[in-house]
């Protein structure tokens, strides 16, 4: 996968903007950047992290009841702390601040539980290409997953709900990519768009159901395809 950046994006969803707003910016110290509106009663409140975005999505439907996804917490890097400090947010998603360097991260990583570690191994590797840095971790540009098996944890295909729900990689040609993840067993979430001239976006999912968007940004590749 040929990413037009190094670095992965986070998208939240949630129905308590303002107590989220001021978890994210004021707590844990993430600079707004722009709000979008992205239609369906959704407003996307765009903040930076060491490179990657965090998508704060809120969402005038109600979201309580959905399952929860297999992204079960954000780690970053933060010059500020000199031991972890782990915390929960108003809709009780965790975030962990850790120093710089810590376990090797400079930058952003996302938890993620699996129902079968091989099954995420295989789809990582060959669909994502990501490279594997030890038992359990991986390298998606700058950014690192880290993945934990769990036994309980279930099957969710469902992107509308609350808490982490999608990660989104910047590539330079959506519609290759979106085609040869297709083709090395990855599930469809949605076929490829284009929004304006600001991007052209699909959605695959991983073998839990987890979303994934590929983004191809006129901001990073230049024109979009006609």
């Amino acid at each position: 996968m040929r990413l037009a950046k190094p670095f992965i994006d986070v998208g939240v969803q949630t129905n308590q903007r303002a107590s989220m707003l001021s978890f994210w910016g004021q707590t844990v110290g993430l600079e707004f950047e722009e709000l979008l509106k992205v239609g369906g009663g959704t407003h996307q409140l765009r903040h930076q992290c060491n490179g990657s975005v965090f998508k704060l999505n809120h969402l005038r439907a109600p979201l309580q009841g959905q399952p929860k996804t297999g992204y079960q917490g954000l780690i970053l890097a933060e010059d500020s702390v000199d031991e972890p400090v782990s915390m929960m947010d108003p809709d009780g998603n965790r975030v962990t601040l850790v120093p710089q360097g810590y376990d090797g991260i400079d930058q952003i990583a996302i938890e993620l539980s699996v129902r079968s570690l091989a099954a995420h191994h295989q789809f990582l590797t060959e669909v994502l290409a990501l490279e594997q840095i030890s038992d359990r971790c991986y390298l998606w540009g700058e950014t690192r997953l880290y993945v934990s098996e769990n036994e309980s944890q279930g099957y969710c295909d469902v992107m509308q709900g609350l808490g982490y729900r999608y990660l989104t990689a910047q590539v330079f040609d959506v519609d290759y990519e979106h085609g040869r993840a297709l083709s090395l067993g990855a599930t469809e979430g949605r076929g490829v768009v284009t929004l304006g001239e600001t991007a052209r976006i699909s959605f695959i999912q991983d073998p839990d159901g987890n979303w994934i968007e590929l983004s191809q940004r006129a901001s990073l590749t230049g024109p979009l395809p006609s």
